[in-house]
């Protein structure tokens, strides 16, 4: 099985400044590493990033459209959490900083799940699951 010992998600932003605002509010850091005004480089671990890269730097990338999340989805970005609690939180501060909610709370019960689109439109789910439900390997 092959694996990689990180993760780079690269997503056409509009703002840098707004975007770092943003997500600083969120409570996130970045790496000014790989961040200029060009880029953010959004830190989630130590081994998984988010490149929040300018649209006309994003598209110097590939020769296909780049999808205007506002109106198109591509992905969806899920960040698990340790706790409902936590969840809520998180997609409470997303809005109050200007996000949106796309749609209501989904409770399975083992599985509790709220997102919320960003400013430029990227949907990311935030999800918890209940450990005892997960079954060891």
């Amino acid at each position: 099985m092959t694996t990689h010992p990180m993760i780079f998600v690269n997503l056409p932003i509009a703002d840098v400044a707004a975007s770092r605002s943003f997500w600083s509010t969120l409570g996130y850091s970045f790496n000014e590493q790989f961040s200029d005004e060009n880029a953010l480089c959004l830190v989630f671990s130590d081994s998984i990033f988010a490149m929040l890269l300018q649209r006309d730097f994003f598209q110097s990338f590939t020769d296909k459209p780049v999808v205007d999340a506002r109106t198109s989805a591509q992905v969806l970005n899920g960040l698990a959490m340790t706790s409902r609690a936590e969840v809520d939180a998180l997609v409470d501060a997303a809005v109050a900083a200007g996000a949106t909610e796309p749609r209501p709370a989904q409770d399975q019960g083992f599985m509790y799940e709220r997102g919320f689109s960003d400013l430029d439109g990227h949907d990311w789910e935030i999800m918890w699951m209940d450990p005892s439900a997960v079954e060891p390997t």
